[in-house]
């Protein structure tokens, strides 16, 4: 079953911090483009036998006219919209902020497990200073960590990990291999879907999803059955490109979290982009 963790909160409370500290045993990925891509990291997180794909965004800000900032809110709504649990990271030698409240107020209405954490608790003596936080009345238990130290990061992966579903049983039962097709927007998915399924003619079922879900067709091949994952056609109406590429790396994520193989197609005549590469170090 697929796990999606997103890191939420205000600018400057630590968030890419606490994202390299969970992610140190894998390859964290930043895409140092220009502008809000540069605040786009992913990485995988594994603890006690347990893997989640880890999401960092950029810091969340109200009433701010920057279009860069703009687009920052606008990333983080998508990455609320479509993890599993949310991080939600503050700031103890500041307190509660407005902007705290602001972000609190939002993921209330995310209707998602939260997990709030009290970062820059770099002394035993901040630790009774987190205890402000629980005036957010975002979720019933604190965890004081410190990202640049690690102290704390252990109790806090432990309740990530029992917060999250691993239902490895009815994985185990299904016995269909899964194969996802990932990439960037317009590299060819669906064309290459189409064209397998094309040239077999023997599709079993199609599966629906909801919008919210890839395309997943079952069909035969050599007598074998497989689920071919298509993650096309996820582009929403009135959004903007960087907030299309960001849609389709969410639901990439997903499907790679899935799937047993993954496809990665990359377009010949463009080579190998950033996207391409921070969908790759995912897989």
């Amino acid at each position: 079953m697929s796990n999606i963790v997103a890191i939420v909160g205000r600018p400057n409370v630590g968030k890419s911090t606490l994202f390299n500290r969970l992610t140190s045993s894998r390859s964290a990925i930043v895409d140092e483009a220009s502008g809000v891509t540069r605040d786009r990291h992913y990485g995988k997180v594994e603890w006690n036998g347990k893997e989640f794909s880890l999401i960092d965004t950029g810091g969340y800000i109200v009433g701010s006219e920057d279009i860069f900032e703009a687009e920052i809110r606008k990333q983080v709504l998508i990455a609320i919209e479509e993890c599993d649990l949310i991080l939600f990271v503050v700031d103890v030698t500041v307190g509660v902020s407005d902007l705290d409240k602001e972000v609190a107020n939002l993921l209330r209405k995310a209707n998602k497990k939260v997990i709030l954490i009290s970062n820059k608790v770099d002394n035993n003596e901040l630790i009774y200073d987190s205890n402000v936080f629980y005036g957010l009345a975002i979720s019933d238990s604190i965890h004081s960590v410190s990202a640049i130290s690690g102290s704390g990061t252990g109790d806090l992966l432990d309740e990530v990990v029992n917060s999250l579903e691993f239902n490895e049983q009815e994985e185990e039962e299904t016995g269909i291999p899964k194969i996802a097709i990932v990439g960037r927007p317009n590299v060819g998915k669906s064309s290459l879907l189409n064209t397998l399924i094309g040239q077999e003619k023997n599709i079993v079922t199609n599966i629906a999803g909801t919008t919210r879900d890839s395309l997943t067709t079952r069909f035969n091949s050599f007598g074998y059955e497989f689920d071919l994952i298509d993650t096309a056609g996820i582009r929403k109406k009135g959004k903007v490109n960087e907030d299309i590429e960001f849609y389709s790396v969410m639901r990439s994520i997903r499907a790679i979290e899935n799937a047993d193989v993954c496809l990665l197609m990359i377009e010949a005549t463009e080579g190998v982009m950033a996207q391409d590469m921070n969908i790759y170090n995912v897989i």
